[in-house]
């Protein structure tokens, strides 16, 4: 795998928006994700169509291209961030330069929607990329100090490191309201013990289902499955992707579940049938409830990378990344 440089002081990041376009942010939520970054000791700088928007709030796939093609041919940019998710970033997949990306490794993160193209990056490229924070999470308040903590971990330094368990998580309207946050104590679940460790492959399970069946979907034989899905989701739609997964994309050695907006419905009921229902999760570790997906807060890990899972101790330690 190839893994790209980490992030220093006074590096520039690059804002690129492959999905749905960065238009939909206020003004006032770009500068205050843009100060958040610079208090990181970043440069910000953005793509040049970010702002363009069409009937599906995002913009043309040429329009797209040239953003993330420029963004990694640029010298300057040592890092890409995406600007939000959205729906349609694997329309860009069959049109992307792999080989331009290939010779010139840098550091791509997002979630969501962006699972498409990260993943097909690593999986064409060898490329490490990373789910995590977009731009716009910057904008976020409380709760972001434990995003900050593990996109720095991930992203800015160099020694293995342990996630950990945040203290508490919110599944609201938080960009419509900074202030009257609803939190609650966080608790990472078992569901079998177990020990295990690989290469680390997953983020938004929908999205990630989209490449079954194409060059761009990465062979999970051995692999740390990372999934979460978003209030769209419900549990009879989860399990059908999940189980979907799993048949096609090889034998996983450990499977580790974000935790789940209230609208999916995806009740610890619903979760706990459906697990129950695949032989395979009885042989394996199996944590979910975990800080990674659509609700807040969420830390950064690498596609592609490798971890050590331990359900028992709920130790996820990141290795290579």
């Amino acid at each position: 795998m190839i893994t790209p440089e980490k992030l220093q002081v006074g590096d520039e990041v690059r804002i690129i928006a492959p999905s749905r376009s960065a238009s939909i942010l206020s003004e006032q939520g770009i500068q205050v994700a843009k100060k958040s970054l610079e208090e990181l000791g970043l440069i910000v700088t953005f793509g040049k169509h970010i702002f363009e928007s069409d009937l599906h709030n995002s913009s043309s796939i040429q329009q797209r291209l040239n953003d993330i093609h420029n963004a990694f041919l640029d010298p300057n940019v040592k890092g890409i961030l995406t600007a939000i998710g959205g729906f349609n970033s694997n329309e860009l997949l069959p049109y992307l330069d792999y080989e331009c990306i290939r010779q010139n490794p840098k550091i791509l993160c997002g979630y969501s929607d962006i699972t498409a193209i990260a993943t097909a990056i690593t999986t064409k490229t060898g490329l490490v990329t990373y789910s995590g924070p977009h731009f716009s999470s910057f904008h976020m308040e409380k709760l972001q100090d434990y995003q900050t903590k593990f996109f720095k971990a991930c992203l800015m330094q160099t020694n293995s490191y342990e996630i950990t368990p945040s203290l508490e998580w919110s599944d609201d309207l938080w960009f419509l309201d900074q202030k009257n946050r609803k939190l609650e104590k966080t608790a990472w679940k078992v569901y079998n013990e177990g020990q295990a460790s690989g290469q680390v492959y997953g983020g938004n399970l929908c999205t990630l289902n989209l490449l079954q069946g194409t060059s761009y979907m990465p062979n999970l034989e051995d692999s740390i499955l990372f999934i979460e899905d978003d209030e769209m989701t419900i549990p009879e739609t989860f399990s059908r992707d999940l189980v979907s997964l799993i048949q096609s994309g090889g034998k996983i050695n450990g499977l580790v579940i974000g935790r789940f907006q209230r609208e999916s419905k995806m009740t610890e009921e619903q979760l706990l049938f459906l697990l129950d229902k695949l032989p395979i999760l009885k042989s394996i570790p199996v944590l979910y409830d975990v800080d990674f997906g659509h609700t807040q807060p969420i830390f950064t890990f690498p596609i592609g990378g490798r971890v050590e899972l331990n359900s028992q101790s709920k130790r996820i330690v990141v290795t290579q990344f």
